[in-house]
């Protein structure tokens, strides 16, 4: 910790803060007006005041040569083990998640910081408690592009100088670029970040402002950093235009962020969609996103990467493997097809599988950039078309969302994000997912197809029979020292309370350390 805490990364943190912390908060402000329009009339549009960037002829900067290929990026929090998997993964770009795949408890917060110090000077080692070795292999090793908190997460800390929470986005990224930077540029590479969760370009507007006054501070030259943007909230996918314009000397890239994506939209529009599993991205409304996101990239010289699917191989479970291996080449080989310029996997098993597909489409080029799609014309109701959506919100579906809740809440309070239930990835963004859809139906009076209403009776049924059953597959002692009562506490104030809480990882840090 104190490698990673020394009196200049301190104060170079705490300069950040004094600079824009401030914007942070009245840009939160904003955002809560806009969702209450949004909710109120159902309604989203492009900007009309910016429509001049959207039809200009302007383009970002050319990448980088190890951001130029992009084809396969594993993604995962930085966990000591997972990092050390990770770059032997053999893909082209680790993504190092200090968000959504991860808990921030203030040993996490550190040690993500301390094992990303080590991975970039590739020192990185680990032996596990049952004597198992990790070490580095002989490369190529991924290109890191570091994911920081959203800006409506704090970080208590390491506060303000008046005695308020710090930010955690300006934490992560501070101590990352102030500590690596200079390190990243010697080794021919650079401090490359997806910025995750923004909700406007004004937002894009302060974190360009911030990477101009870190690269100042510091001596690097503007434009060293790179970003990617995750298109993951409903405004956003209005704004990428505006996105990439507002970081335009700094912009790689735009990822569609498939899964807080989808809860933005029940959160914003306040709509009643299928079970989780039957919202694809064939789904019309996915579909227009997708596009658009492709379109939008390719038209500025900026990348477009495809999302995660959700499922993991097991290697224990053949038919099972074949299942996930199956449906993940069927989602990598659409992305492909779309123009997308690569893609995310979560598991280094998975890696192959999403390099091939995209070894196919490339014929042999780094990415897709040239690839234009001006066929593409997306508008405001494709992007809010959700009542087309076909499928049926059943028993099982309202089951497997309290199960999956409890399940991942728990484990993230104990300080893991990245969490396999029934050989699916889960982060905070698909348990958002879970929550938003129970608080959804129980408010809108929806019954299953089954004929089931959905109600706060039937969830406290369910709740108690999904701990049952845990309880039992855990034994006493090992439910004892559980926090799944805190987890179901937790998961009633954010899906069975009144009035819809914006995020749950907002309440669940006051429950960790």
């Amino acid at each position: 910790m104190t490698e990673i805490l020394t009196p200049e990364a301190r104060e170079f943190v705490a300069d950040l803060h004094r600079q824009f912390a401030d914007r942070r908060d009245e840009l939160l402000s904003l955002r809560a007006l806009r969702r209450a329009e949004a909710a109120r009339t159902g309604r989203l549009d492009f900007l009309p005041e910016t429509v001049d960037v959207r039809e200009g002829a302007w383009t970002v900067p050319a990448a980088p040569p190890d951001l130029a290929d992009r084809r396969v990026e594993i993604t995962g929090p930085t966990e000591r083990k997972m990092t050390i998997n990770a770059l032997n993964s053999g893909a082209k770009v680790w993504l190092a998640d200090l968000e959504d795949a991860n808990t921030p408890h203030w040993d996490n917060v550190i040690g993500g910081q301390v094992n990303l110090y080590e991975a970039v000077r590739r020192t990185i080692s680990y032996d596990s408690p049952e004597g198992k070795h990790y070490a580095l292999g002989e490369g190529p090793y991924p290109t890191i592009v570091v994911r920081p908190r959203g800006w409506h997460l704090d970080e208590r800390h390491l506060p303000r100088e008046d005695g308020r929470p710090g930010v955690g986005a300006l934490t992560d990224f501070g101590l990352y670029f102030f500590h690596n930077a200079q390190e990243l540029i010697e080794r021919g590479s650079g401090p490359y970040f997806y910025l995750p969760k923004m909700e406007s370009h004004l937002e894009a507007r302060l974190w360009n402002d911030v990477f101009n006054h870190a690269q100042d501070h510091l001596g690097v030259p503007r434009g060293t950093i790179r970003a990617t943007v995750l298109i993951e909230t409903i405004p956003a996918a209005f704004e990428m235009d505006e996105i990439l314009h507002e970081l335009r000397d700094h912009a790689s890239g735009l990822n569609a962020g498939r899964w807080d994506y989808l809860f933005s939209i029940i959160k914003y529009l306040r709509v009643t969609l299928p079970d989780r599993a039957a919202v694809t991205m064939t789904a019309p409304f996915m579909r227009a996103y997708t596009e658009l996101l492709v379109a939008t990239c390719h038209k500025r010289g900026a990348f477009a990467m495809g999302g995660m699917a959700a499922f993991i191989p097991s290697r224990r479970d053949p038919e099972i493997n074949a299942v996930a291996f199956a449906k993940v080449r069927e989602d990598k080989e659409r992305e492909a097809g779309d123009g997308f310029d690569g893609s995310w996997v979560a598991h280094p098993d998975l890696v192959a599988i999403c390099r091939e597909i995209f070894d196919a489409a490339l014929a042999g080029k780094p990415n897709q950039l040239d690839r234009q799609r001006p066929e593409v014309s997306v508008t405001a109701g494709q992007l809010l078309d959700v009542a087309a959506t076909p499928g049926d919100v059943t028993d099982a579906g309202v089951r497997g969302n309290v199960e999956v809740a409890l399940r991942y809440i728990e484990a993230w309070l104990r300080g893991n994000g990245a969490v396999g239930i029934h050989h699916l990835m889960e982060d905070a963004a698909t348990a958002e997912i879970s929550r938003s859809q129970i608080w959804q139906w129980i408010h809108q009076g929806v019954r299953t197809a089954e004929g089931t209403p959905i109600t706060a009776e039937l969830v406290h049924r369910l709740e108690d029979e999904v701990l049952a059953e845990i309880a039992e597959q855990l034994g006493d002692a090992g439910y004892k020292d559980s926090r799944f009562d805190d987890a179901r506490a937790l998961f009633e104030r954010v899906a069975l309370a009144d009035d819809f809480a914006d995020f749950l990882t907002v309440p669940a840090y006051e429950l960790i350390d």
